[in-house]
């Protein structure tokens, strides 16, 4: 295969980063397909054009489809909706082994929470600034559009030499790995199988270590706001957030995290009333935002700001270097309608801060 294809970008689940050759100094907003190699860059753009959240891949999927038709290659779909497409071997290459590139259709969709951006209908903006592909206040779908883009580039590329190509398109890799799971036998015929959802150029690997979900339910009653309590909302924002696999080892802040230290100390040290606690948006993504609701006793007010001046500087200076956005903000609010009760309120802090 023409090397050019195969080892063009270093990719990130948020932006994308272009080789040094392709560098520029100054945002460029939206058209990419300009971008060399052109077949990757003008597919790429494409794919941004259609909506591709996680388990709502119908859009994506007759794309794909169509795709195939337009260019007079077989194609066909599983009963989950995985998509294959088949490119006859060159001339001479008919005996050499098939190769199968896999990608999938769907994306994380994650947005800044002062952005408009409905990920069901609107297509995602890219731009470029400096040397990275980026998205304008949304996740950019490098995951795995570019892994998308490059099989369609090998597909529709007829310089190239090769044996049997099968690229395989899988559905709700981002929220349960369903596409692979459902994958039936004989759906694929290669042996050899590429996947094409890595992060950095000219490395491959050759296992994974898996994941698990953890759900946790606490049944909880409504209480009554009692007297002589005052309600604050506090929120937690500006971080990088990032990739729960890609992005783990970075030392980012979660907002969840940061945001349940505060009320954990407090709830000990100032018996607040939690009300709403809400943080993050995707399983598989580092919380970026969260904020909470609680009640402070009258007396204690002014202890409590206090207290969030010095915690906040405290988390600036632990995160000084790789979280420079992360933002503090305490003020009044609405009376909330319930509380939780000190022991549920208790075992919820715990078991977050654990």
């Amino acid at each position: 295969m023409n090397e050019d294809l195969l080892m063009f970008v270093s990719s990130s689940k948020s932006n994308l980063l272009l080789k040094k050759n392709h560098q520029k100094k100054t945002i460029m907003k939206r058209k990419i397909s300009h971008l060399e190699p052109h077949l990757l860059w003008s597919h790429f753009e494409d794919i941004c054009q259609v909506p591709r959240p996680s388990k709502k891949e119908e859009k994506i999927i007759a794309f794909m489809e169509k795709f195939a038709k337009n260019n007079f290659l077989e194609f066909k779909k599983d009963h989950i909706g995985n998509v294959l497409i088949k490119k006859p071997a060159s001339k001479g290459f008919e005996n050499h082994a098939t190769v199968v590139l896999q990608s999938h259709l769907d994306m994380v969709c994650e947005k800044n929470s002062n952005v408009a951006h409905d990920f069901n209908v609107d297509p995602i903006e890219p731009y470029i600034d400096g040397e990275w592909v980026k998205a304008e206040g949304t996740t950019l779908g490098a995951d795995c559009g570019i892994g998308m883009a490059s099989a369609m580039a090998v597909l529709t590329d007829h310089t190239l030499e090769h044996g049997t190509i099968e690229a395989l398109f899988t559905v709700d890799e981002e929220t349960g790995l369903t596409g692979a799971a459902e994958l039936q036998p004989g759906f694929i015929t290669g042996n050899i199988l590429i996947n094409l959802d890595s992060e950095d150029e000219g490395e491959l690997f050759i296992g994974c270590a898996g994941g698990i979900d953890t759900i946790v339910s606490l049944k909880y009653e409504k209480l009554a706001i009692p007297g002589g309590y005052f309600p604050l909302e506090m929120k937690v924002s500006g971080l990088l957030g990032g990739h729960s696999g890609d992005d783990i080892d970075k030392r980012r802040g979660n907002a969840n995290k940061i945001l349940v230290r505060f009320l954990w100390e407090a709830f000990h040290k100032y018996g607040i009333k939690l009300s709403v606690i809400d943080g993050g948006n995707l399983r598989n993504a580092i919380a970026r935002e969260a904020k909470a609701i609680l009640m402070i006793q009258n007396g204690y007010k002014e202890n409590l700001m206090a207290h969030f001046n010095v915690f906040k500087h405290e988390m600036n200076a632990e995160f000084e270097w790789n979280e420079p956005g992360l933002k503090f903000e305490i003020g009044t609010t609405d009376i909330p309608d319930f509380v939780l009760n000190d022991l549920l309120t208790e075992k919820l802090l715990n078991s977050l801060y654990a």
